[in-house]
């Protein structure tokens, strides 16, 4: 096959750690074709954006631009706006591409015509709570069935991690919508598959990533990843499924036992219920990992799942007010 010129997308904000061996990643994909790399640098405290001026002075195949937001879809957006081939690939700063990852991608948009394909965040820890935050998002106990987390057969699906583009998606699309500062991906995929197209999983592709390093900024990721989800259910219905709603239904019949216990105590079945089978959950979880990360995993999952139910229940109407969906409706009403 004549293999096509592949551009590498990267929204890069607070990344000097991390950004380099990304890139180096990229350069070395045992790809044919020709690649580019194009860098979106936010804002950053740190010294991301003399990083990423070496590695464009170092190797003409990097290219720097700006992200004056610093949000994620807004640099995506203007990283794309920049490249130039018929293939784009994003990828995140402290992502690191496995050697064959563009080969695979390649192949699979070829063998399927899908307009994007995408395969496995595969959660990596180094301490032991990241080892047991990892277990927890591998796991279908604490993520569902997302394949995109615990593996499977490829085929069409919902969305899938990070992902590779046809530019004639992209630009059908007109590519990410910058109101949605989280879930962007999820929602992007969703007018990819209304406008005919499809969306591939395959499990081939895995990006190593690194979990939040402490419960607070877990909390956060999931607090927002639910509220975004609800904003995303607003505005494209029939989205919304089982496995999205089983966080909201058990932090209110939580909160509903511990309240009604005071004056009927069986009510404190409930929430004792859901620290048992948590605790159940956790056991199996914990097989291959150090004894330091198991009382973690528990904390783990319930942190996944009341934040996420809490960020989905208190979404504010007016969260994505200027997401194009919204002003469409608007537009139309």
């Amino acid at each position: 096959m004549t293999w096509p010129a592949v551009s590498v997308v990267m929204p890069i904000l607070n990344e000097e750690r991390h950004l380099e061996a990304a890139v180096r990643h990229v350069l070395a994909q045992e790809y044919p074709g020709e690649l580019e790399v194009v860098l979106a640098v936010g804002p950053s405290t740190d010294r991301t954006q003399e990083v990423a001026d070496a590695l464009a002075a170092a190797d003409p195949r990097v290219k720097v631009v700006a992200n004056p937001t610093g949000r994620t879809p807004a640099g995506l957006n203007a990283a794309i706006h920049a490249s130039s081939n018929s293939i784009v690939a994003r990828i995140d700063g402290h992502a690191m591409m496995p050697s064959d990852y563009l080969r695979v991608a390649v192949e699979t948009l070829e063998e399927t015509g899908a307009d994007n394909v995408g395969g496995i965040m595969a959660a990596e820890g180094e301490t032991p709570w990241e080892q047991a935050v990892a277990a927890a998002m591998t796991s279908k106990v604490g993520v569902g069935n997302a394949r995109f987390h615990t593996g499977g057969e490829g085929g069409p699906a919902d969305t899938v991690y990070l992902g590779v583009f046809r530019r004639s998606a992209l630009d059908r699309v007109e590519g990410y919508d910058e109101a949605f500062l989280r879930a962007q991906d999820w929602e992007m995929n969703h007018r990819i598959r209304s406008t005919g197209g499809v969306v591939w999983f395959q499990p081939r592709m895995r990006v190593s990533y690194r979990p939040r390093p402490n419960a607070k900024g877990l909390a956060r990721q999931y607090f927002h990843y639910g509220r975004w989800r609800r904003v995303v259910a607003r505005q494209h219905k029939g989205t919304i499924n089982l496995r999205y709603l089983a966080a909201p239904v058990a932090v209110t019949a939580i909160l509903v036992g511990l309240v009604a216990g005071f004056a009927f105590w069986p009510a404190w079945i409930i929430p004792g219920g859901y620290i048992a089978a948590i605790l159940a959950a956790s056991l199996p979880l914990g097989r291959g990992l150090p004894p330091k990360a198991w009382p973690a995993i528990p904390v783990a999952l319930a942190t996944m799942h009341m934040a996420w139910g809490v960020g989905f229940l208190t979404s504010p109407p007016g969260l994505g007010a200027d997401s194009r969906t919204a002003r469409a409706k608007r537009a139309n009403a």
